[in-house]
């Protein structure tokens, strides 16, 4: 293995794929204690210079710093503006042809969009009726979910919220709740409320849209004699509906991914992510939709990344969805900075930037589409990437790509998780010792490109392969574990 991994030509550290101990020589660099997955500095770094990662400035130096010197937080600083302030000049965007689009074994919905589970969702309107909802769900799968069977699933997403919310928190709650009653991989739904709340089945079902009364049931507890009783009336009714439906050949151009990185180490940046931006650039090549959010995690690198928006109008909602996020920790007296996490620190990441950076490599060099709001849908037929307003919080925005209408959320890290959402949440490792480590959380091992005989296209084949069989019914991790819920983005005021 290399002593160092060097990213890009312009940079001046480079990165240990493994501890390099104090007094350890190479190609003229005397090295200091520099931790796996840590940068090392590859010539004089003044104070107050720009240190270079990816080819782009992760922060300045806060003293000189000598070759082979240890590169982190005790002499490295942020340099990360308060806001972003960029010229759109075209698009950047460039990426190869990827051949054959291939198939894998989906459902087809009556409105024609694809949808790789057969699954039956319980969507509660509010908090009160959680225990009901998931009560419903448990007895209902015990009847009708058999191994082999038309019904994939049946699963209840509850949360906290629905009453007591004023504002932009009850609209958020509303529109990712929504979001996931639309969702194709529910060949049904049954909504269940109270019958008290602020968040009304009458506004909800108004903001959900035009609902096939064949595939969405819904009705207050309140208003009911027996609430268990009556939901798996409806649910009996909903897996006949349901039964319908059949696996057969879809183009993978069909397919939305979601692109998430979490717990990330000094390695996401140079295996995982990089590898999920090869299959961004494949899926964009056919014509398929990924999905990136995260906007904290774009903060420094908005360069790089707006760069490949497709016309002025999407570079100039995207750049307003990041000064508007940087707005939003004005608002609450938080540096826009606040980041990296320790975990992230002790992994190697140093400051935002860097993060950021590294972050945006899960898009490839995909060019930018469409950008959404939170809770809102991404647009069919476009292909490329397609941004979503949401924080950085693992939970919170894979939910919002759930509710974006991600099929499959890829799912980087370094650090590891055992998070799960509505959809397939596959991880991926960025190093080898996680993998071997948590080998009941990790899908796929990225750190194999960390091997110098390592192919990137053949690594990039395999895990293709992966998605298509988890697309075509192949459980993820976090299905098998029963690991899936939702997290809603809260802001403001609880009565």
């Amino acid at each position: 293995m290399k002593l160092l991994v060097h990213i890009h030509p312009d940079d001046n550290v480079a990165v240990a794929p493994q501890a390099i101990a104090a007094g350890t020589r190479d190609g003229g660099l005397d090295f200091a204690d520099i931790p796996a997955g840590h940068k090392a500095a590859l010539r004089p770094i003044a104070a107050g210079e720009p240190v270079i990662k990816y080819g782009f400035p992760i922060g300045l130096a806060t003293a000189d710093i000598a070759p082979g010197e240890h590169v982190h937080v005790h002499n490295v600083r942020t340099g990360l503006a308060e806001d972003t302030e960029l010229k759109y000049e075209g698009s950047r965007s460039s990426i190869p042809a990827a051949g054959e689009v291939p198939v894998f074994m989906g459902y087809r919905r009556p409105d024609g969009r694809a949808a790789t589970r057969n699954e039956i969702w319980i969507v509660n309107t509010v908090a009160c009726v959680n225990v009901p909802s998931q009560r419903i769900a448990d007895l209902a799968a015990r009847e009708f979910v058999t191994p082999g069977g038309a019904i994939d699933g049946i699963h209840a997403f509850t949360h906290p919220y629905g009453c007591s919310q004023l504002g932009d928190d009850l609209g958020h709650t509303r529109k990712i709740l929504a979001g996931l009653v639309r969702h194709p991989n529910a060949a049904a739904v049954l909504i269940l409320g109270l019958g008290c709340e602020n968040n009304t089945l009458k506004s909800f079902l108004a903001e959900a849209g035009t609902l096939d009364p064949q595939r969405v049931k819904f009705f207050n507890a309140q208003e009911v004699l027996d609430e268990i009783e009556h939901g798996l009336e409806a649910i009996r009714e909903l897996v006949a509906y349901a039964s319908q439906f059949k696996r057969e050949p879809i183009p993978a151009s069909e397919l939305v991914l979601g692109m998430k990185c979490g717990g990330s180490d000094g390695f996401s940046g140079i295996t995982a992510n990089p590898l999920v931006g090869r299959i961004s650039e494949r899926l964009s090549s056919w014509g398929g939709t990924a999905i990136l959010t995260e906007v904290p995690e774009m903060f420094g690198a908005e360069a790089p990344l707006f760069s490949r928006c497709d016309s002025e109008q999407t570079f100039d909602e995207a750049l307003g969805m990041v000064n508007e996020f940087k707005e939003y920790f004005r608002r609450h007296g938080e540096a826009v900075h606040e980041n990296p996490s320790p975990g992230n620190k002790d992994g190697g990441i140093t400051t935002l930037e860097e993060k950021s950076l590294g972050c945006i490599q899960k898009g490839g060099r995909a060019p930018v589409k469409q950008v959404v709001g939170y809770g809102e849908s991404a647009k069919q037929g476009l292909g490329g990437l397609c941004l979503v307003e949401a924080p950085g919080n693992d939970g919170v925005s894979c939910t919002a790509l759930a509710a974006a209408g991600a099929h499959e959320i890829l799912f980087t890290t370094g650090r590891g998780t055992p998070l799960g959402v509505p959809v397939p949440t596959l991880k991926i490792a960025s190093n080898h010792s996680l993998a071997e480590r948590k080998p009941g959380w990790i899908d796929f091992d990225a750190g194999r490109l960390l091997d110098p005989e390592a192919s990137a296209d053949q690594v990039a084949d395999d895990l293709m392969s992966l998605i298509l069989e988890v697309a075509s019914g192949k459980e993820a991790k976090n299905e098998r574990n029963g690991f899936r819920e939702i997290t809603i983005w809260k802001q403001g005021v609880t009565l």
